[in-house]
């Protein structure tokens, strides 16, 4: 069947805001207060499911779970400039108790470096409690200026996990830099999340950063959502807070630092990357609901008394065999208009039964992907189910990808990466590696400069500014 995708490319934020809507996942907008949502019972589920497997892969590589206090004082935010200098126009400021001025002002967390950084300095001495590594998953606060957009750009983050890791030396600070990156990328693969990773431009770093690499993925209009950042953050905060630790011939030295996170927006990747004009499509590994039984009810009372029946003896199989199933049983809505509504919600797979279903002792699948049916037996059921899920995310994970790189260009003039941007997608320059050059580019383009590959490519062409040869490729896009 041919799946359209035509308002879920052509017109992405009404059709974003009509999924996140109708489908529960989300309310945004009509709290009063701009920039923040709340996540409803299904969207909270999608997003429980997503954490437990960033937990999982931070737990099994020696990560430790904290949780800090959300106010920070103004002077520990403040003791590292540079870093205060790139929140300064974002940090939210608590002023009162009551109706008493504070003594001191706090703000609300707008990052953890500072606050992290402090603690670790009363509780590791010495290079033996090296190398420590620290992540919690919490709310973060940043009075954002632009258009504010659901999970994409917010006032409050609610799915902020931040990871903060300490060494006694650079190396081995820039070998945790590639252990988060794999962690990522293990992550947004096992998501089915397509996405580029590039070091981010002198310009473009983390405030405090030595250097930043960044995810990237392309959104159905073609722009571009950085779903995840690793910072290599050198001595940069050890230093502004007078942190040193014993190394192994005694001498003192400020230990080494990173910092990476990801945030809401990888739920709204995922609900962006696999869904289509009927609304999203879920990855059937983190759907609250992976199977969805619609009863058809008969003219006959006996009869639909028995399809209810027997809907109840498919759910209680489909859960004893740790299938995550459920059955709408709402009898004011026609099968049709549930169909409607499941489909918004992504749910993998419909089981529909109706009498022909029960008198044959079988079922009707429906994959949510492709929306392809077949009977099949009651007794092949569970090993029905579970090899469509494992096709479903084989598909998603290579419609995704191939979707994806069809939006990646390659151009040697400003001018065609002007003709492409216009379309949409990433496009890669050749540049000659000079900051003033990139950021001609950035200003030609009216586009933002993403970065250099995560691997450097070699090509021949000239830089698209200076003309002398290039050392990399540049890459640009329009982004949210």
């Amino acid at each position: 069947m041919n799946i359209k995708r035509e308002k879920w490319s052509n017109n992405f934020s009404e059709w974003f805001d009509w999924v996140i809507s109708e489908g529960e996942f989300y309310d945004y907008g009509r709290y009063p207060l701009k920039g923040v949502g709340i996540w409803l019972p299904y969207g909270f589920k999608l997003r429980q499911a997503i954490i437990d497997i960033i937990r999982q892969l931070l737990n099994n590589t020696g990560h430790e779970e904290v949780l800090f206090p959300m106010l920070i004082p103004e002077g520990l935010l403040k003791k590292e400039s540079e870093h205060i200098k790139g929140f300064e126009e974002e940090v939210y400021w608590v002023t009162k108790g009551g109706s008493e001025d504070l003594d001191v002002k706090l703000s609300l967390r707008p990052t953890s470096e500072a606050a992290i950084t402090f603690m670790e300095s009363l509780w590791i001495k010495s290079y033996k409690q090296l190398p420590k590594k620290y992540y919690q998953i919490v709310s973060i606060f940043r009075y954002e200026t632009k258009a504010t957009r659901p999970m994409i750009r917010l006032r409050e983050v609610t799915t902020f996990k931040e990871a903060h890791t300490i060494h006694s030396t650079f190396e081995d600070a820039e070998n945790q830099v590639k252990e988060a990156i794999e962690i990522y990328k293990k992550f947004f693969d096992i998501l089915g999340i397509p996405y580029l990773i590039s070091q981010r431009p002198e310009w473009d770093k983390f405030p405090g950063a030595v250097k930043t690499y960044a995810f990237d993925t392309i959104m159905p209009d073609g722009k571009t959502l950085q779903i995840g950042t690793v910072h290599h953050l050198g001595q940069h905060f050890t230093k502004a807070f007078d942190f040193k630790v014993q190394k192994a011939d005694g001498t003192l030295d400020y230990p080494h630092q990173t910092s990476y996170g990801i945030s809401d927006r990888v739920i709204a990747s995922l609900i962006s990357s696999h869904g289509d004009d009927r609304g999203s499509v879920l990855f059937p590994l983190v759907a609250p609901i992976q199977v969805i039984i619609i009863p058809i009810p008969s003219k006959n009372t006996d009869d639909t008394n028995k399809i209810l029946e027997y809907s109840e003896n498919v759910k209680s199989q489909l859960i004893s065999a740790g299938i995550r199933a459920n059955i709408d049983k709402d009898t004011e809505k026609t099968p049709g208009e549930k169909f409607y509504i499941w489909e918004i919600k992504g749910v993998p797979i419909r089981v529909e039964i109706g009498l022909r279903e029960v008198q044959n002792s079988s079922v009707t699948l429906k994959r949510r992907d492709t929306l392809e049916s077949k009977a099949v037996k009651l007794s092949e059921l569970i090993t029905e189910i579970r090899k469509l899920l494992e096709d479903i995310e084989n598909n998603l994970k290579s419609k995704a990808w191939e979707s994806f790189n069809k939006k990646i260009f390659y151009a040697k003039t400003v001018e065609d990466a002007n003709k492409i941007l216009e379309k949409g997608g990433v496009v890669e320059l050749p540049w000659c590696g000079d900051n003033s050059c990139g950021l001609k580019i950035e200003e030609l383009t009216n586009a933002k400069v993403k970065g250099i590959p995560l691997e450097s490519k070699k090509i021949n062409d000239s830089c698209v500014i200076c003309k002398k040869p290039a050392s990399n490729v540049l890459r640009i896009a329009k982004t949210y």
